[in-house]
């Protein structure tokens, strides 16, 4: 038996041109698989081949967990305390053996196993190919359509097969059998039947790493591609960067008479890409991106990752783009939220924040319009700020002496605490995953549960108009607005309810509609 187990690894060795090794092991799984077939339920079973002699040993295996995870492969698992009974000095993740009786290997048995182990073979060989071409660290792949499936390419580089599937193609190119195709590679898909290396010729990086190619500066590590955005065969924006002043970011990139981005252009079938100065400035970088469009001015919201971005009514065409492209390639390389609109928008849009924080003040801490206007006009736009800001900052305002400062502060931290108290209110019989949801902090948690809204659902489901009022309004103004379907709304409030329903309030409410949807 065992002399015919060591002819089998020999021969098997020879024919396939691979190590013993990768036999020996592919011949133990054989082995493992043929002696589970004696067991009811899914045991872990070894067998260890001697490589001299050709003996095998057969045991089966018990995964040692921790006493507080519970068993939960009762067939192939043991608790920490039961494991110690045996083996005192055992730890977590080790194994406990016990030998058990080895099936019979015969003529009839190496015939019936031989295909599960030239399986293994195949398997380890590819696995290897996969290995020394990773090892390489090759971003980008270049090789020749071998066949087409089903609209993916099938890409022969070395001997490694890709796959370029059909999304991941330029639009509009025509690719054919035969045709040398260069792509990046976009993930390794090792539970993959076919090609496992997964190619991309539309991702931000596959321009990254063309450009790398022609631009030596970057190689060399004096010139750095910060960002890249695409409309794959259209339009393209990459950020780029250098701390050596001696060096033209730009112009380097773009070569002697426009040679380097032709030949990147080229690649993608006559992308049109734009070279964007990048910049520590987040704003500095945004006015850059939105080339070449000319920016009025700009302000940041940093709590909102957002910019409203003011532009005069000849560049507003521009800074948008045709179909919004243009904002929304500078949005991707500057991974900033970008607003665009006129000096008109943004005075209304202005005047609507200033009436919402002016309402806010002098609801929450009772005081008239000219007390609120003036907290406004000083820069305060939080109770919390009016709360908790250092007492000297307040004392500068001339229109305020001592008593009356004191007096704005405590009606502050009143009102949020009445606020906190009335949102844990508002979540008492709220469904846990709304309470948690990712996005939705506990006090407006409250405020949707003091409107009525307790499940996931009923969030996922709220109009735009019905989820900026619990934002913008106190919250039975708001349950009374929901409750007779807006009949009654002043076009004050509507101002208010608008200006609270930005970009982020309608991302939340979709991703609460895909997780209803997920369940």
């Amino acid at each position: 038996m065992s002399r015919e187990i060591l002819l089998l690894v020999d021969a098997l060795a020879r024919e396939k041109n691979v190590d013993k090794e990768v036999v020996f092991g592919a011949l133990e799984h054989a082995l493992a698989q043929a002696t589970k077939k004696r067991y009811e339920g899914e045991v872990d079973i070894r067998v260890s081949i001697d490589r001299e002699s050709g003996e095998f040993e057969s045991f089966r295996r018990w995964h040692v967990v921790p006493d507080e995870a519970g068993l939960q492969l009762p067939d192939q698992e043991v608790l920490l305390f039961e494991a110690k009974e045996q083996f005192p000095d055992i730890e977590v993740d080790e194994y406990i053996e016990d030998p058990i009786e080895s099936v019979e290997f015969g003529r009839r048995f190496a015939q019936d196993t031989k295909q599960v182990v030239l399986q293994r073979i195949r398997d380890a060989e590819r696995e290897q190919i996969l290995a020394d071409f990773l090892a390489r660290g090759d971003a980008l792949v270049t090789g020749t359509i071998k066949r087409m499936e089903r609209g993916d390419a099938i890409i022969e580089s070395g001997k490694i097969e890709a796959r370029l599937p059909r999304d991941q193609m330029i639009p509009k190119e025509n690719l054919r059998i035969g045709d040398r195709v260069r792509a990046y590679i976009l993930r390794v898909d090792r539970s993959a039947r076919g090609p496992q290396v997964i190619l991309s010729r539309t991702a931000p990086e596959f321009i990254m790493k063309l450009f790398e190619l022609e631009v030596p500066e970057i190689e060399q590590g004096s010139l750095e591609i910060k960002s890249a955005a695409r409309d794959p065969g259209v339009r393209a924006k990459i950020a780029v960067y250098t701390a050596d002043k001696r060096i033209d970011p730009i112009g380097t990139c773009v070569g002697m008479r426009g040679s380097r981005v032709q030949a990147v252009t080229g690649e993608l079938g006559g992308e049109r890409v734009d070279i964007v100065l990048w910049s520590e400035d987040p704003a500095q970088f945004v006015i850059g991106a939105l080339a070449p469009a000319n920016v009025t001015s700009i302000v940041v919201d940093e709590e909102k990752h957002a910019m409203d971005v003011v532009v005069d009514e000849e560049n507003l065409a521009i800074a948008i783009g045709r179909g919004g492209q243009n904002v929304r390639l500078a949005a991707e390389l500057t991974r900033w939220q970008i607003n665009i609109m006129t000096a008109e928008e943004s005075a209304d849009k202005s005047a609507a924040e200033t009436a919402l924080i002016r309402t806010l003040f002098m609801e929450k801490l009772d005081v008239d319009q000219e007390v609120a206007d003036i907290l406004v006009e000083e820069g305060f736009s939080t109770l919390e700020e009016i709360a908790y800001v250092p007492i000297n900052e307040m004392l500068e305002i001339e229109s305020f002496d001592e008593e009356t400062v004191n007096e704005l502060r405590n009606r502050a931290r009143d009102a949020l605490v009445t606020e906190a108290i009335a949102s844990e209110e508002g979540l008492e019989g709220m469904e846990e995953e709304l309470i948690n949801f990712e996005g939705l902090d506990r006090v407006l948690a409250g405020k949707l549960g003091l409107a009525g809204v307790k499940t996931l659902p009923a969030f996922a489901g709220l109009a735009y108009d019905e989820f900026g009022a619990i934002l913008a309004l106190p919250s039975e103004r708001a349950r009374q607005l929901i409750e007779n379907a807006f009949e009654d709304v002043t076009d004050d409030e509507m101002k208010l309810i608008d200006s609270k329903y930005d970009e982020r309030a309608k991302a939340l409410q979709a991703k609460a509609w895909s997780a209803v949807e997920g369940r």
